[in-house]
């Protein structure tokens, strides 16, 4: 490249010292200038064609950068959205948190005075299933003194205790349990009378709720009472059965 510059400046600088009447010395003198200024234009040229391309680049660069700060700026409009709605939650777990407890300041008294109702209950009520219905008394007290048992489990738990107590007053059961020393049979027909049958079938009794004792029962009550223990452990299709009810009393 450098030569074929220098060939046509030396073509153009003979013509024209052939023109003027130049020595070869001046001739050589011009070449070399002329070329030293093409060589300085397209060293020039290269720095101008280099920047060029460098604030293209930077230009580039540059647009990208400004796309990426468009795009990070919607996404921290997003946050600061959800961020929002999150102080808005959490102001509602608070505030559903302080009334949670003040619930349960409210609910621990009341559940204690539900389970001291259930125990004079039971102790003033017909003796049946004593122990069982006790012990789940006890339970419930023992539970209360817990810290690892939520409010909503002990309130749960006092409720099934409440419902056993209320289906006790609507079904028919038979069980054998102790009495004295002696092991019966047991036909309670809700809680209007509590049977028993020695096991050799010779005993009937009757729980008399007005002297707060079992009474002896008519001989001839045997069949109802077998046909009732049946009943009652479903060997037999439900049907009326007679039981030996107290009278009723007046009211005072």
């Amino acid at each position: 490249m450098l030569l074929r510059t220098r060939n046509l400046l030396a073509a153009a600088i003979l013509g024209a010292c052939a023109i003027s009447g130049a020595n070869a010395a001046d001739v050589n003198t011009a070449i070399d200038k002329g070329v030293s200024r093409v060589n300085n234009a397209q060293a020039s040229q290269q720095k101008i064609d280099s920047i060029d391309n460098s604030i293209r680049a930077t230009e580039r660069e540059y647009r990208g950068v400004v796309k990426e700060v468009d795009g990070l700026n919607v996404y921290i409009e997003q946050l600061d959205k959800q961020l929002a709605a999150q102080d808005e939650e959490l102001s509602s777990i608070a505030d559903s948190i302080e009334k949670v407890t003040l619930v349960e300041r409210q609910i621990t008294p009341l559940m204690l005075k539900m389970i001291d109702s259930i125990d004079q209950f039971v102790k003033a009520d017909v003796p049946f299933l004593k122990d069982e219905r006790s012990e789940r008394v006890d339970a419930l007290k023992d539970l209360m003194g817990r810290s690892d048992v939520t409010v909503a489990e002990k309130y749960r738990k006092v409720m099934e205790a409440y419902q056993a107590e209320i289906d006790y007053g609507r079904t028919i059961e038979s069980y054998r349990g102790n009495l004295d020393g002696r092991e019966v049979d047991f036909l309670r027909v809700g809680r209007i009378s509590l049977m028993y049958q020695t096991l050799d079938g010779n005993e009937l009794g009757v729980w008399n709720q007005a002297t707060g004792q079992f009474e002896a029962m008519d001989p001839t009550m045997k069949s109802k009472l077998n046909a009732g223990l049946r009943i009652a452990r479903e060997q037999a299709a439900p049907d009326l059965i007679k039981a030996p009810v107290a009278a009723p009393q007046e009211a005072k």
